[in-house]
C-alpha cells in the first residue's frame, strides 16, 4: 500500500476521533446548561468557510432549557474510563433499554453484544486489529509518546495497553518497550481477554460517515456514558477494529449494522478506578 495513501487514511481517522471528542464535550455543555436552566441554541458546523468550527453556541433570552438533561449533571465529574476487568454478572435488561433510549435520543444507532460466542467473535477482530496497529512503527511511536513519563498533565496509563500494572510506575520504560519491541501479541491477547470477559459490548454507528455524523456520534457517546455512570456502570474503549479500515466493514457485518461503526465500548461494573491526568482548564479554554 502506498505510504501517502496510508497516511491519508490515518489522518482521516484522527480527524474523525477528534470530532467525536468535540461532540462529547458539546454534550457535556448541554447538560451543564440544562442543570442551570439556561436556554441555549446550538448550530453545528455553522460556517462553511471555517470547517474547524464544529458548533456555535448562543444564549437566547428565552427558549427551551433542555431540562431533560439536567439529571445527568452529577455524572459528568463521576465518569471515568475503566480499563480493568469487570465483575462477571449479567447486565439488567432495564439498563440495556436505557442505553438504547439514550443513543436514539441523539440520533445514534446501537448494536449490543451480550452472548459469549458473539463476544468472542468481536474479540477476535479486536485482537487482529491490535496486531496490525502494532506492526506499524508510526503507531507505536505515537502511542509511546502518550504514556511517556514526561507527560504529567495528560496522557494514558500503560496498563491501558495490556502491559503489567507495574509499568504504570515506570512509564518511561513502558514507552521504550512499546516503541522498540514487538509487544503486539501481548497487547492483542490482553484486549481480547477483556472483550471476552466483559458482560456487554456496545457499538455505536451512524447512517453517514462525515463531520456531522462524527459530531453526532460524540454526543451520543457522552449521553450513553453519563447514563451508564448514573446507573453505576463504567466503560472503556475497544476501537481498534474501527480504526483499521479493512476490519471496520467486517465489524459492521458481524454486528449486522447498516451504517458506519464509530465506537466500540465494553461496559460493566467493578471497583473504583483512578483517573487519567487532565490538562488544566486554563490550557484548553480561552
Amino acid at each position: 500500500m502506498p505510504i501517502a495513501h496510508e497516511a491519508c487514511r490515518t489522518l482521516t481517522r484522527s480527524i474523525r476521533e477528534l470530532i467525536i471528542s468535540c461532540g462529547a464535550a458539546l454534550f457535556n455543555l448541554r447538560v451543564a446548561l440544562a442543570n442551570f436552566n439556561i436556554p441555549v441554541a446550538i448550530a453545528t458546523f455553522p460556517y462553511s468557510a471555517e470547517p474547524d468550527v464544529v458548533a456555535r453556541v448562543t444564549f437566547p433570552d428565552s427558549g427551551p432549557a433542555l431540562k431533560d438533561l439536567a439529571a445527568l449533571f452529577d455524572a459528568i465529574t463521576k465518569r471515568a474510563t475503566n480499563r480493568g476487568p469487570f465483575f462477571a454478572e449479567d447486565v439488567p435488561v432495564a439498563f440495556v433499554e436505557r442505553l438504547r433510549l439514550a443513543a436514539e435520543a441523539e440520533g445514534v444507532n446501537l448494536a449490543l453484544v451480550r452472548g459469549m460466542i458473539a463476544r468472542a467473535r468481536v474479540a477476535a477482530l479486536i485482537a487482529d486489529a491490535d496486531q496490525r496497529q502494532f506492526d506499524d512503527p508510526r503507531f507505536r511511536r505515537e502511542l509511546a509518546s502518550w504514556i511517556h513519563s514526561s507527560r504529567s498533565s495528560d496522557g494514558m496509563p500503560a496498563l491501558s495497553q495490556g502491559l503489567p500494572a507495574l509499568s504504570d510506575f515506570t512509564t518511561k520504560i513502558a514507552a521504550l518497550t512499546i516503541r522498540t519491541f514487538d509487544v503486539g501479541n501481548g497487547v492483542a491477547a490482553a484486549h481480547e481477554q477483556l472483550a471476552r470477559g466483559s458482560p456487554l459490548l456496545v457499538a455505536l454507528s451512524t447512517s453517514m460517515d462525515n463531520n456531522e455524523a462524527w459530531l453526532t456520534a460524540g454526543q451520543g457517546l457522552q449521553r450513553l456514558l453519563l447514563v451508564a455512570t448514573k446507573d453505576g456502570y463504567s466503560a472503556s474503549y475497544l476501537n481498534q477494529a474501527i480504526e483499521v479500515s479493512e476490519l471496520r466493514g467486517r465489524l459492521a457485518s458481524e454486528l449486522q449494522m447498516t451504517g458506519y461503526p464509530q465506537l466500540l465500548l465494553r461496559m460493566g461494573r467493578s471497583s473504583n478506578v483512578s483517573r487519567s491526568p487532565r490538562r488544566p482548564i486554563a490550557e484548553v479554554l480561552w
